[in-house]
């Protein structure tokens, strides 16, 4: 049997599931960077919070705090990316299923924009609380 993407797989799963090794890596590594690329040139969100990214953490880097805390200021950054990427794809989503007003589809978009203002949340609490601890 031919081994295509098409024929490929269990039905009604991704026939690109069944890759394994080195080339499931490098696709994966490639879709990923494709995800990367489709946030920031369509979400300004995102685009916003990478360039609020680009000043934060390498000021993290240079604060004369401990590891500990860079790693927690850095990771407290990296995670309003993370949750912005995922709303944005739920928000992708039920755009894709319908445009129509529908009071799930707004819970659905409303709970991911609460999910982003938390992890900006935790960035403000995070940073604050260690740069008020080390008094710089």
């Amino acid at each position: 049997m031919d081994e295509t993407p098409t024929t490929r797989g269990v039905e009604g799963e991704s026939p690109f599931k069944g890759q394994t090794g080195l080339k499931r890596i490098w696709n994966a590594f490639r879709y990923s960077l494709d995800g990367l690329a489709a946030a920031y040139r369509h979400e300004d969100a995102f685009r916003q919070e990478t360039w609020l990214a680009v000043i934060l953490i390498p000021t993290a880097l240079f604060l004369p705090v401990g590891g500990l805390d860079k790693a927690l200021m850095i990771g407290s950054v990296l995670l309003v990316l993370i949750v912005e990427l995922l709303n944005s794809a739920v928000e992708a989503v039920v755009d894709r299923v319908s445009l129509e007003r529908h009071r799930l589809a707004k819970r659905a978009k409303d709970i991911g924009s609460a999910a982003v203002l938390i992890s900006l949340v935790n960035v403000a609490v995070v940073w604050a609380l260690i740069l008020l601890d080390t008094q710089i």
